[in-house]
């Protein structure tokens, strides 16, 4: 027996209002820091220009994704195309990894020769850089709790806050001693701080294509719950997933006391999707009853 319901909404796709104007604010901010960074020759700027163009085009992916996921379902693709989120995600995190290791790369390129930079255009733009991720930040925050694209986003803008936080520091060092190895320095800081969080991000994406038990769901629990039943005498082959962000799915096998009526396993059975949706956010439940006999033998896989 399942449970499937062809109006499931992802959680990025209510958030996609957020992620728009997130999108436009990034992309005229990214344009101009690429302008002045290379006016002012700011490794720093440039980097963080670099992360910046990773933002807007991981906004610009899970935008996309978002109106592929809203496509209606069909014969082929019987669960739609909500997965898209989350391969969306998890090009973002590849693409992160790459723009890491060139920052760094390019950092350790400019300790054997440092170049001259302009401290005051790069001051400037990455205090306009600042303002612009912390808007981004309280725009994004409600979507990040609950969507992995949304949450791809989101840390995007705090990894760019904190650069920009660094690269304000560079500039004011720049202008008051004229030391500029502090350049590269907030560059390697910046590529470091990206590092841990894009693993991060590409582990959950990873996990969910694996079809991975939901972090923020405890199987324990849910096992639990169906053997506390009376009625259930075992469970066999519970498996718990991810479709997308916001929208989980379960099968199991159970089975029943013989002295259960026939007419009362449909009851039950609704009873458990009712309750697996309410408590446990899962809205595509399919559920195999049998009521036990002597000569039943169920196949564990």
């Amino acid at each position: 027996m399942t449970s499937n319901n062809s109006n499931s909404v992802s959680a990025g796709s209510k958030h996609k209002r957020a992620l728009m104007i997130v999108f436009t604010i990034t992309s005229v901010y990214l344009i101009a820091e690429v302008i002045v960074g290379i006016a002012s020759n700011s490794l720093a700027l440039l980097s963080d220009a670099a992360h910046m163009l990773t933002d807007v085009g991981g906004q610009a992916l899970a935008l996309f994704a978002i109106w592929m996921s809203s496509k209606s379902r069909d014969n082929k693709k019987t669960y739609g195309y909500y997965r898209i989120e989350i391969f969306s995600a998890l090009i973002n995190a590849v693409v992160l990894l790459f723009i890491s290791g060139y920052i760094l790369f390019e950092a350790w390129q400019r300790f054997k020769n440092v170049p001259s930079i302009a401290g005051v255009p790069m001051l400037i733009v990455a205090s306009l850089g600042l303002v612009v991720n912390l808007v981004s930040m309280k725009i994004l925050t409600a979507g990040a709790k609950e969507s992995i694209n949304i949450k791809g986003a989101f840390l995007e803008v705090i990894s760019d806050m904190l650069s920009s936080v660094g690269v304000i520091i560079a500039g004011i060092v720049i202008l008051i001693t004229g030391w500029l190895y502090i350049d590269p320095i907030i560059s390697v800081l910046i590529g470091l701080f990206i590092l841990p969080r894009t693993f991060k991000l590409l582990k959950e994406s990873v996990d969910i294509l694996l079809e991975g038990t939901p972090k923020d769901i405890e199987y324990e629990k849910i096992e639990q719950f169906l053997k506390s039943r009376s009625e259930i005498l075992e469970i066999h082959d519970l498996h718990i997933w991810t479709i997308t962000s916001g929208i989980y799915a379960l099968s199991v096998h159970i089975i029943m006391d013989p002295r259960i009526q026939l007419d009362a396993v449909s009851q039950i059975n609704t009873f458990l999707k009712s309750e697996l949706k309410s408590q446990f956010k899962i809205e595509h439940a399919t559920i195999e009853a049998h009521v036990k006999d002597n000569n039943y033998k169920p196949n564990i896989i």
